[in-house]
């Protein structure tokens, strides 16, 4: 009954197979490794750009933040939602690594709007030497509170970007869940609506540690590969994070283990709807924000149950609505799911 995050789970048996395949004789180290040259390939299959500069990092707050400085100069701001993970969850990482630029952070309880990001955008004074200059907008998809932006919402966002010549990055930690939700293509929901550049997650979806950053404009390839070495995250034994990603693109794996995490979800999120639960966030991928009375998380928790309470402690009065996070990832089984609805 483990369903405090997707970062808990299992590697997946095919992303191991390959990780244990590479772990023979020797390979060259830095990203030179053979696998490499199959894990470019793959990805500009799966995104349809043939021209785009692929690499590997291991954690996806490495991957956004390297990312975004590739984007952004030290006097300019970054555009994001107010629950971004790049704002909530890391650290000043992508302030620290683009030169101490800053973030600005627009007020929303989920997805930025279309006519929000106008506002902030033109708040800033383009061309007033006092004034933080605008840079990148950083989408997040799918959100940390578990919405997906729909292709149309997607297009508004990146309208609004590209009307003032500003570059969009995509935070996609739980990207294939988000093409999953939206039945559609990696180069669909990126490229083909005006993103620059997308940080495709594979450890919350199978892999052991192993996020691609994907630039669909190449030329800021050698940027990126200076930043990451500079930054301290390229690895020497390379091979073991391509061929993680390898073995999370081969036979689209990836779209395998998110198509089973959305199910999972789903199946949580009827048979909580069943047992009276409400949700602060319409369930749409893998991650489900409901609420039900705190007796009953007590139960939960005593069963043995793991997930994060949302908007208030355990102790309290039993009758009181309290709110959770559960995030499901491809492993878990519908009698794991059965057993924690069980306790109703």
């Amino acid at each position: 009954m483990f369903f405090a995050s997707d970062n808990a789970g299992p590697v997946h048996p095919k992303v191991m197979e390959r990780v244990i395949a590479a772990n023979t004789d020797y390979a060259m180290p830095y990203g030179k490794d053979p696998i490499m040259d199959e894990v470019r390939t793959e990805i500009r299959r799966v995104f349809e750009a043939p021209e785009a500069a692929v690499y590997l990092v291991a954690t996806g707050t490495a991957a956004n933040a390297l990312a975004l400085a590739c984007y952004c100069q030290p006097w300019q701001t970054i555009f994001c939602s107010e629950v971004a993970h790049i704002h909530e969850d890391e650290c000043n990482a992508p302030e620290f690594y683009a030169g101490a630029a800053k973030l600005t952070v627009i007020p929303t309880d989920d997805k930025m709007t279309p006519e929000s990001l106008q506002a902030a955008i033109t708040a800033r004074t383009a061309g007033d030497v006092h004034s933080a200059q605008p840079g990148p907008v950083s989408i997040t998809q799918v959100t940390e509170r578990g919405s997906v932006h729909s292709l149309e919402e997607l297009r508004a966002l990146t309208d609004v970007a590209k009307t003032h010549e500003l570059p969009v990055h995509m935070d996609g930690a739980r990207f294939a869940n988000a093409t999953e939700a939206l039945n559609c293509t990696a180069a669909e929901m990126t490229w083909k609506l005006g993103v620059d550049v997308v940080s495709f997650g594979g450890t919350k979806n199978g892999c052991m540690g192993v996020e691609a950053v994907v630039f669909f404009d190449p030329a800021k390839a050698w940027e990126f590969e200076l930043r990451r070495k500079r930054g301290a995250h390229l690895f020497s034994k390379h091979r073991f994070l391509s061929a993680q990603m390898a073995g999370y693109l081969q036979g689209d794996l990836w779209r395998e283990t998110a198509q089973q995490a959305n199910a999972n979800a789903a199946y949580l999120a009827e048979g909580l709807r069943k047992a009276g639960a409400e949700f602060l966030h319409a369930p749409q991928a893998n991650m489900l924000f409901p609420r039900f009375p705190r007796a009953i998380h007590r139960k939960l928790h005593e069963a043995g149950a793991k997930y994060y309470l949302w908007d208030g402690p355990l102790d309290g009065p039993e009758d009181s609505l309290l709110a959770a996070r559960m995030v499901c990832d491809w492993s878990i089984s519908k009698e794991q799911i059965d057993q924690f609805l069980s306790q109703f």
